[in-house]
Protein backbone atom coordinates (compact mmCIF):
# COMPACT_ATOMS: atom_id res chain seq x y z
CA UNK A 1 0.00 0.00 0.00
CA UNK A 2 0.97 3.67 -1.09
CA UNK A 3 1.31 6.26 2.25
CA UNK A 4 1.69 9.66 2.33
CA UNK A 5 2.98 11.68 4.57
CA UNK A 6 0.77 15.20 4.89
CA UNK A 7 1.66 19.03 6.27
CA UNK A 8 -0.73 21.37 6.70
CA UNK A 9 0.31 24.96 7.09
CA UNK A 10 -1.49 28.11 8.11
CA UNK A 11 -5.52 28.48 9.28
CA UNK A 12 -7.93 25.79 9.94
CA UNK A 13 -9.50 26.41 6.85
CA UNK A 14 -6.26 25.18 5.06
CA UNK A 15 -6.72 21.89 7.24
CA UNK A 16 -10.07 21.13 6.33
CA UNK A 17 -8.62 21.35 2.53
CA UNK A 18 -5.94 18.91 3.76
CA UNK A 19 -8.78 16.69 5.27
CA UNK A 20 -10.32 16.66 1.77
CA UNK A 21 -7.32 15.32 0.05
CA UNK A 22 -6.44 12.89 2.88
CA UNK A 23 -9.75 11.51 2.81
CA UNK A 24 -9.46 11.39 -1.21
CA UNK A 25 -5.81 9.61 -0.81
CA UNK A 26 -6.98 7.25 1.66
CA UNK A 27 -9.87 6.33 -0.79
CA UNK A 28 -7.73 5.90 -4.16
CA UNK A 29 -5.24 3.14 -1.93
CA UNK A 30 -3.12 5.84 0.28
CA UNK A 31 -2.54 5.43 3.79
CA UNK A 32 -1.59 8.08 6.21
CA UNK A 33 1.86 8.20 7.39
CA UNK A 34 3.81 9.94 10.21
CA UNK A 35 7.20 9.24 9.53
CA UNK A 36 8.23 11.44 6.31
CA UNK A 37 10.95 8.63 5.34
CA UNK A 38 8.37 5.78 5.15
CA UNK A 39 5.96 7.56 2.49
CA UNK A 40 5.54 7.26 -1.29
CA UNK A 41 3.88 10.79 -1.39
CA UNK A 42 5.28 14.05 0.04
CA UNK A 43 2.00 16.63 1.00
CA UNK A 44 2.81 20.12 2.30
CA UNK A 45 -0.35 22.74 1.99
CA UNK A 46 0.79 26.21 2.49
CA UNK A 47 -0.63 29.74 3.16
CA UNK A 48 0.35 32.37 0.97
CA UNK A 49 -1.06 34.94 3.20
CA UNK A 50 1.80 37.25 4.35
CA UNK A 51 5.43 36.73 3.64
CA UNK A 52 6.33 35.33 6.71
CA UNK A 53 3.68 32.26 5.70
CA UNK A 54 5.49 31.92 2.19
CA UNK A 55 8.58 31.94 3.81
CA UNK A 56 7.39 28.88 6.61
CA UNK A 57 6.06 27.30 3.65
CA UNK A 58 9.42 27.33 1.31
CA UNK A 59 10.98 25.92 4.58
CA UNK A 60 9.12 23.32 4.92
CA UNK A 61 9.26 22.26 1.39
CA UNK A 62 13.23 22.82 1.37
CA UNK A 63 13.03 19.93 4.00
CA UNK A 64 10.76 17.55 2.44
CA UNK A 65 12.61 18.05 -1.10
CA UNK A 66 16.60 16.89 1.01
CA UNK A 67 14.35 13.92 2.01
CA UNK A 68 13.23 13.33 -1.61
CA UNK A 69 17.02 13.74 -3.02
CA UNK A 70 18.01 10.81 -0.88
CA UNK A 71 14.99 8.75 -1.79
CA UNK A 72 14.27 10.10 -5.35
CA UNK A 73 11.07 7.72 -6.00
CA UNK A 74 8.88 9.48 -3.54
CA UNK A 75 6.78 11.98 -5.17
CA UNK A 76 6.71 15.80 -3.82
CA UNK A 77 3.45 17.67 -4.24
CA UNK A 78 2.67 21.50 -3.06
CA UNK A 79 -0.59 22.59 -3.28
CA UNK A 80 -2.81 25.80 -2.02
CA UNK A 81 -2.78 29.77 -1.30
CA UNK A 82 1.20 30.10 -2.23
CA UNK A 83 0.99 28.08 -5.20
CA UNK A 84 -2.17 30.18 -5.87
CA UNK A 85 0.01 33.42 -5.24
CA UNK A 86 2.80 32.73 -7.20
CA UNK A 87 1.96 30.17 -9.37
CA UNK A 88 5.11 29.13 -12.21
CA UNK A 89 7.22 30.90 -10.63
CA UNK A 90 7.59 28.38 -8.01
CA UNK A 91 8.23 25.48 -10.43
CA UNK A 92 11.01 27.65 -11.43
CA UNK A 93 12.37 28.26 -8.51
CA UNK A 94 11.47 24.58 -6.68
CA UNK A 95 12.68 22.24 -9.46
CA UNK A 96 12.09 19.40 -6.77
CA UNK A 97 8.32 19.69 -6.91
CA UNK A 98 6.80 17.17 -8.93
CA UNK A 99 2.99 19.18 -8.44
CA UNK A 100 2.02 22.35 -7.91
CA UNK A 101 -1.44 22.73 -7.54
CA UNK A 102 -3.56 26.32 -6.71
CA UNK A 103 -6.37 27.09 -3.98
CA UNK A 104 -8.75 25.30 -7.19
CA UNK A 105 -8.07 21.37 -7.81
CA UNK A 106 -7.37 19.89 -4.32
CA UNK A 107 -10.62 18.33 -5.17
CA UNK A 108 -8.67 16.77 -8.54
CA UNK A 109 -5.72 15.13 -6.32
CA UNK A 110 -5.96 11.61 -7.13
CA UNK A 111 -5.96 12.28 -11.31
CA UNK A 112 -3.52 15.15 -10.81
CA UNK A 113 -1.48 12.86 -9.47
CA UNK A 114 -1.95 10.11 -11.99
CA UNK A 115 -0.54 12.38 -14.77
CA UNK A 116 2.23 12.02 -13.27
CA UNK A 117 3.61 8.98 -13.82
CA UNK A 118 4.07 10.20 -18.06
CA UNK A 119 4.98 13.48 -16.93
CA UNK A 120 8.51 14.45 -17.85
CA UNK A 121 8.39 17.61 -15.50
CA UNK A 122 6.81 19.31 -13.19
CA UNK A 123 3.27 20.34 -13.49
CA UNK A 124 1.36 23.28 -12.79
CA UNK A 125 -2.52 23.72 -11.61
CA UNK A 126 -3.59 27.02 -11.48
CA UNK A 127 -7.55 27.90 -11.97
CA UNK A 128 -9.85 30.76 -10.75
CA UNK A 129 -10.96 29.49 -7.68
CA UNK A 130 -14.82 28.04 -7.39
CA UNK A 131 -14.73 25.14 -6.08
CA UNK A 132 -17.13 24.47 -2.67
CA UNK A 133 -16.55 21.82 -0.45
CA UNK A 134 -19.56 19.62 0.52
CA UNK A 135 -20.47 16.73 3.14
CA UNK A 136 -20.48 14.06 -0.10
CA UNK A 137 -16.52 14.49 -0.02
CA UNK A 138 -14.58 12.21 2.11
CA UNK A 139 -12.92 14.30 4.59
CA UNK A 140 -10.29 12.12 7.50
CA UNK A 141 -9.80 14.26 10.06
CA UNK A 142 -6.07 15.45 11.45
CA UNK A 143 -7.58 16.78 14.58
CA UNK A 144 -8.23 14.81 17.83
CA UNK A 145 -11.28 12.57 17.32
CA UNK A 146 -13.33 14.47 19.64
CA UNK A 147 -13.23 17.76 17.87
CA UNK A 148 -13.73 19.19 14.25
CA UNK A 149 -13.94 22.33 12.15
CA UNK A 150 -16.23 22.80 9.76
CA UNK A 151 -15.93 25.41 6.22
CA UNK A 152 -18.65 27.13 6.19
CA UNK A 153 -18.11 29.11 3.41
CA UNK A 154 -15.33 29.46 0.55
CA UNK A 155 -13.68 33.07 -0.09
CA UNK A 156 -14.31 36.36 0.73
CA UNK A 157 -16.17 38.97 -0.68
CA UNK A 158 -14.81 42.03 1.85
CA UNK A 159 -12.06 44.28 -0.01
CA UNK A 160 -9.73 44.79 3.19
CA UNK A 161 -6.97 46.59 1.37
CA UNK A 162 -4.01 44.55 3.58
CA UNK A 163 -5.43 41.28 2.42
CA UNK A 164 -5.00 39.11 -0.35
CA UNK A 165 -7.73 36.27 0.29
CA UNK A 166 -10.19 37.60 -2.30
CA UNK A 167 -7.31 36.97 -5.16
CA UNK A 168 -6.06 33.75 -3.52
CA UNK A 169 -9.54 32.46 -2.76
CA UNK A 170 -12.24 34.02 -4.86
CA UNK A 171 -15.36 35.41 -3.79
CA UNK A 172 -18.24 34.66 -0.89
CA UNK A 173 -19.52 31.01 -1.43
CA UNK A 174 -21.71 29.84 0.94
CA UNK A 175 -22.77 26.03 1.62
CA UNK A 176 -25.95 25.12 1.14
CA UNK A 177 -28.07 24.95 5.17
CA UNK A 178 -29.05 21.08 4.32
CA UNK A 179 -25.61 19.98 3.45
CA UNK A 180 -23.71 21.67 6.48
CA UNK A 181 -26.23 19.94 8.82
CA UNK A 182 -25.38 16.86 7.04
CA UNK A 183 -21.77 16.77 7.69
CA UNK A 184 -23.06 18.12 11.56
CA UNK A 185 -25.09 14.94 11.78
CA UNK A 186 -21.88 12.83 10.62
CA UNK A 187 -19.16 14.26 12.80
CA UNK A 188 -21.76 13.48 15.92
CA UNK A 189 -21.99 10.18 14.82
CA UNK A 190 -17.89 10.06 14.71
CA UNK A 191 -18.10 10.87 18.39
CA UNK A 192 -17.20 15.08 17.91
CA UNK A 193 -17.78 16.82 21.21
CA UNK A 194 -16.69 20.24 19.52
CA UNK A 195 -17.75 21.60 16.28
CA UNK A 196 -15.73 24.96 15.28
CA UNK A 197 -17.30 26.77 12.68
CA UNK A 198 -14.45 28.48 10.16
CA UNK A 199 -14.91 31.09 7.12
CA UNK A 200 -13.21 34.08 6.18
CA UNK A 201 -16.50 35.82 7.22
CA UNK A 202 -18.58 33.27 9.63
CA UNK A 203 -21.20 36.50 9.63
CA UNK A 204 -21.51 36.73 5.72
CA UNK A 205 -22.75 32.94 5.31
CA UNK A 206 -25.83 33.09 3.25
CA UNK A 207 -25.24 36.85 1.94
CA UNK A 208 -24.65 35.37 -1.66
CA UNK A 209 -27.51 33.51 -1.78
CA UNK A 210 -29.89 36.06 -2.31
CA UNK A 211 -32.89 37.64 -0.06
CA UNK A 212 -34.69 35.03 2.34
CA UNK A 213 -31.54 32.61 2.05
CA UNK A 214 -30.87 31.10 5.68
CA UNK A 215 -27.64 33.19 7.76
CA UNK A 216 -25.76 32.39 10.17
CA UNK A 217 -28.39 32.38 12.99
CA UNK A 218 -30.45 30.39 11.07
CA UNK A 219 -28.04 27.66 10.51
CA UNK A 220 -27.04 27.47 14.40
CA UNK A 221 -30.90 26.87 14.89
CA UNK A 222 -30.79 24.25 12.50
CA UNK A 223 -27.56 22.40 13.56
CA UNK A 224 -28.47 22.78 17.54
CA UNK A 225 -31.78 21.16 16.51
CA UNK A 226 -30.01 18.33 14.40
CA UNK A 227 -27.42 16.71 16.80
CA UNK A 228 -26.07 16.46 20.08
CA UNK A 229 -22.77 17.77 19.59
CA UNK A 230 -22.38 19.91 23.02
CA UNK A 231 -19.80 22.51 21.89
CA UNK A 232 -20.16 24.72 18.87
CA UNK A 233 -17.69 27.63 18.30
CA UNK A 234 -17.69 30.46 15.79
CA UNK A 235 -14.36 31.72 14.54
CA UNK A 236 -13.69 34.82 12.41
CA UNK A 237 -16.99 37.04 12.69
CA UNK A 238 -16.79 40.53 10.95
CA UNK A 239 -17.43 43.42 13.08
CA UNK A 240 -20.25 45.23 11.67
CA UNK A 241 -22.23 41.79 11.12
CA UNK A 242 -22.23 40.82 14.53
CA UNK A 243 -25.77 41.57 15.94
CA UNK A 244 -28.26 41.56 18.91
CA UNK A 245 -29.76 38.72 16.90
CA UNK A 246 -26.82 36.55 17.09
CA UNK A 247 -26.15 37.45 20.43
CA UNK A 248 -29.20 36.90 22.03
CA UNK A 249 -29.14 33.74 20.24
CA UNK A 250 -26.11 32.73 21.87
CA UNK A 251 -27.42 33.84 25.20
CA UNK A 252 -30.40 31.57 24.68
CA UNK A 253 -28.44 28.39 23.46
CA UNK A 254 -25.45 27.71 25.72
CA UNK A 255 -24.34 24.79 23.28
CA UNK A 256 -23.06 28.08 21.39
CA UNK A 257 -19.28 28.54 23.79
CA UNK A 258 -19.97 32.28 25.21
CA UNK A 259 -16.48 32.70 22.44
CA UNK A 260 -16.71 35.92 20.29
CA UNK A 261 -13.69 35.82 17.69
CA UNK A 262 -13.68 39.60 16.19
CA UNK A 263 -10.58 40.48 14.32
CA UNK A 264 -10.74 44.48 14.82
CA UNK A 265 -7.69 45.28 13.43
CA UNK A 266 -7.49 48.48 14.69
CA UNK A 267 -9.44 51.79 16.73
CA UNK A 268 -8.28 54.40 15.55
CA UNK A 269 -10.34 55.79 12.80
CA UNK A 270 -7.96 57.05 10.48
CA UNK A 271 -6.39 53.58 9.90
CA UNK A 272 -9.09 51.66 9.30
CA UNK A 273 -10.57 54.06 6.52
CA UNK A 274 -7.06 52.92 5.27
CA UNK A 275 -7.40 50.00 5.81
CA UNK A 276 -11.22 49.90 4.54
CA UNK A 277 -13.03 48.47 7.13
CA UNK A 278 -16.26 50.42 7.20
CA UNK A 279 -16.42 51.00 11.09
CA UNK A 280 -14.70 53.58 13.38
CA UNK A 281 -13.80 53.41 17.51
CA UNK A 282 -17.23 54.73 18.46
CA UNK A 283 -19.06 51.67 16.52
CA UNK A 284 -16.46 49.41 18.11
CA UNK A 285 -17.32 50.40 21.58
CA UNK A 286 -21.00 50.55 21.26
CA UNK A 287 -20.67 46.85 19.74
CA UNK A 288 -18.60 45.72 23.17
CA UNK A 289 -21.09 47.00 25.05
CA UNK A 290 -23.69 45.74 23.01
CA UNK A 291 -21.98 41.94 23.45
CA UNK A 292 -21.68 43.06 27.28
CA UNK A 293 -25.14 43.79 28.14
CA UNK A 294 -26.54 40.33 26.16
CA UNK A 295 -23.80 37.93 26.45
CA UNK A 296 -21.92 39.06 30.18
CA UNK A 297 -19.86 36.21 30.40
CA UNK A 298 -18.41 36.13 26.57
CA UNK A 299 -14.91 36.09 26.24
CA UNK A 300 -13.74 38.30 23.75
CA UNK A 301 -11.01 37.28 21.11
CA UNK A 302 -9.40 40.32 18.81
CA UNK A 303 -6.59 40.86 16.52
CA UNK A 304 -5.04 44.29 15.99
CA UNK A 305 -2.74 45.40 13.19
CA UNK A 306 0.29 47.52 14.18
CA UNK A 307 2.73 49.41 11.72
CA UNK A 308 -0.24 49.95 8.51
CA UNK A 309 1.06 52.80 6.00
CA UNK A 310 0.43 55.72 7.66
CA UNK A 311 0.04 54.63 11.45
CA UNK A 312 1.11 57.62 14.25
CA UNK A 313 2.53 56.83 17.62
CA UNK A 314 -1.03 58.66 18.34
CA UNK A 315 -2.79 55.95 16.40
CA UNK A 316 -0.48 53.61 19.27
CA UNK A 317 -1.41 55.60 21.88
CA UNK A 318 -5.47 54.81 21.05
CA UNK A 319 -4.96 51.35 20.69
CA UNK A 320 -3.21 50.96 24.00
CA UNK A 321 -5.61 53.41 25.53
CA UNK A 322 -8.65 51.06 24.34
CA UNK A 323 -6.71 47.79 25.75
CA UNK A 324 -6.61 49.05 28.60
CA UNK A 325 -10.17 50.40 28.88
CA UNK A 326 -11.83 47.11 27.55
CA UNK A 327 -9.43 44.25 29.26
CA UNK A 328 -10.46 42.04 26.35
CA UNK A 329 -9.62 38.48 27.20
CA UNK A 330 -7.74 37.69 24.08
CA UNK A 331 -5.66 39.90 21.63
CA UNK A 332 -3.20 38.79 18.82
CA UNK A 333 -1.03 41.67 17.30
CA UNK A 334 0.37 40.92 14.40
CA UNK A 335 3.03 43.59 12.53
CA UNK A 336 1.56 44.82 8.73
CA UNK A 337 3.01 43.07 6.09
CA UNK A 338 3.28 44.83 2.98
CA UNK A 339 2.09 42.44 0.26
CA UNK A 340 2.66 42.99 -3.45
CA UNK A 341 -0.81 42.92 -5.07
CA UNK A 342 -2.79 44.54 -2.27
CA UNK A 343 -4.10 47.90 -2.24
CA UNK A 344 -1.91 48.75 0.47
CA UNK A 345 1.08 47.81 -1.64
CA UNK A 346 2.04 51.56 -2.84
CA UNK A 347 0.20 53.73 -0.07
CA UNK A 348 2.32 56.55 1.10
CA UNK A 349 3.63 56.57 5.12
CA UNK A 350 5.30 52.75 5.29
CA UNK A 351 7.07 51.89 8.76
CA UNK A 352 9.87 49.73 8.94
CA UNK A 353 10.19 46.87 10.48
CA UNK A 354 11.62 47.47 13.90
CA UNK A 355 9.00 50.08 14.29
CA UNK A 356 6.56 47.79 13.63
CA UNK A 357 8.25 45.03 15.97
CA UNK A 358 8.97 47.57 19.06
CA UNK A 359 4.68 48.36 18.67
CA UNK A 360 3.80 45.05 18.39
CA UNK A 361 6.46 44.28 21.53
CA UNK A 362 5.03 47.32 24.01
CA UNK A 363 0.61 46.10 23.03
CA UNK A 364 1.95 42.40 23.71
CA UNK A 365 3.50 43.35 27.48
CA UNK A 366 0.26 45.77 27.73
CA UNK A 367 -2.15 42.63 27.08
CA UNK A 368 -0.08 39.83 28.61
CA UNK A 369 -1.00 41.93 32.10
CA UNK A 370 -4.43 42.13 31.49
CA UNK A 371 -4.51 38.55 30.27
CA UNK A 372 -3.15 37.86 33.40
CA UNK A 373 -5.17 39.71 35.46
CA UNK A 374 -8.44 38.10 33.49
CA UNK A 375 -7.35 34.58 34.41
CA UNK A 376 -6.48 35.21 38.18
CA UNK A 377 -10.03 36.13 38.64
CA UNK A 378 -11.24 32.56 37.42
CA UNK A 379 -9.40 31.38 40.24
CA UNK A 380 -11.81 29.54 42.78
CA UNK A 381 -14.24 29.17 39.83
CA UNK A 382 -15.78 25.92 38.95
CA UNK A 383 -15.66 25.96 35.09
CA UNK A 384 -16.49 23.16 32.31
CA UNK A 385 -13.10 21.75 30.90
CA UNK A 386 -12.97 19.88 27.40
CA UNK A 387 -10.64 17.31 28.37
CA UNK A 388 -7.36 17.05 25.39
CA UNK A 389 -5.66 14.10 26.49
CA UNK A 390 -2.34 14.44 27.86
CA UNK A 391 -0.42 17.04 27.91
CA UNK A 392 2.11 18.10 25.33
CA UNK A 393 4.64 19.94 27.98
CA UNK A 394 4.44 16.76 30.37
CA UNK A 395 2.78 13.66 30.50
CA UNK A 396 2.26 14.00 34.30
CA UNK A 397 -0.78 16.49 33.70
CA UNK A 398 -3.73 15.97 31.65
CA UNK A 399 -4.64 18.92 29.42
CA UNK A 400 -8.26 20.55 28.43
CA UNK A 401 -9.57 23.64 27.40
CA UNK A 402 -12.88 26.19 29.19
CA UNK A 403 -15.61 27.48 26.65
CA UNK A 404 -13.13 30.46 26.61
CA UNK A 405 -9.97 29.03 24.94
CA UNK A 406 -10.42 28.32 21.43
CA UNK A 407 -8.08 24.81 20.03
CA UNK A 408 -4.45 25.73 18.13
CA UNK A 409 -4.99 29.44 19.58
CA UNK A 410 -5.41 30.40 23.06
CA UNK A 411 -4.12 29.13 26.24
CA UNK A 412 -4.95 26.12 27.80
CA UNK A 413 -5.87 24.20 31.48
CA UNK A 414 -3.49 21.93 32.98
CA UNK A 415 -5.30 19.47 34.94
CA UNK A 416 -2.92 18.16 38.05
CA UNK A 417 -5.81 15.78 39.96
CA UNK A 418 -8.56 13.83 39.04
CA UNK A 419 -9.32 11.22 36.14
CA UNK A 420 -10.26 11.91 32.50
CA UNK A 421 -10.50 11.25 29.01
CA UNK A 422 -9.76 13.11 25.68
CA UNK A 423 -13.22 14.04 24.81
CA UNK A 424 -14.75 14.16 28.24
CA UNK A 425 -16.49 17.60 29.48
CA UNK A 426 -15.71 17.49 32.84
CA UNK A 427 -16.24 20.46 36.35
CA UNK A 428 -12.78 22.04 36.90
CA UNK A 429 -11.97 23.89 40.27
CA UNK A 430 -9.24 26.42 38.95
CA UNK A 431 -6.37 26.73 41.88
CA UNK A 432 -3.59 29.15 39.90
CA UNK A 433 -3.23 31.43 36.29
CA UNK A 434 -0.71 32.23 34.37
CA UNK A 435 -1.03 34.92 31.50
CA UNK A 436 -2.44 32.51 28.80
CA UNK A 437 -3.02 29.08 30.65
CA UNK A 438 -4.94 27.71 34.00
CA UNK A 439 -3.98 24.89 36.18
CA UNK A 440 -6.88 22.94 38.31
CA UNK A 441 -8.45 19.94 39.16
CA UNK A 442 -11.21 17.73 38.71
CA UNK A 443 -14.21 18.03 41.13
CA UNK A 444 -16.72 15.95 39.20
CA UNK A 445 -17.02 14.28 35.78
CA UNK A 446 -20.04 15.53 33.93
CA UNK A 447 -21.14 14.77 30.47
CA UNK A 448 -23.15 18.53 29.00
Amino acid sequence: MRTVFTVSLGCPKNLVDTELMLGLLVEAGYAPCDEVEEADLLLVNTCGFIQSAVEEGIEEILTLAEVKERYPEKKLVVVGCMVQRYGADLAKELPEVDLFIGTEGTQEIVSRLQELSHAGEPLVHLAPPTFLLNSTWPRKLSSPAHRAYMKVTEGCSNRCTYCLIPSLRGDLRSRGLADLVNEAGMLAENGVRELTFVAQDLTAYGLDLGPGAPRLVDMLREMLAACDIPWFRLLYLYPTRVNAELLEFMAANPRIVPYLDIPLQHVSDSVLKGMNRPYGRKQIEALLGKIRSILPQAAIRTTFMVGFPGETEEDVRQLAEFMQEQQLAHVGIFGYSNEEGCAAYTLPGQCDEEEKSERRQRLMELQSGISLAKNQAMVGRVEKVLVEGWSRETDLLLEGRTRFQAPEIDGCVYINAGVGNPGDIVDVRITEAHPYDLVGEIVSASDN
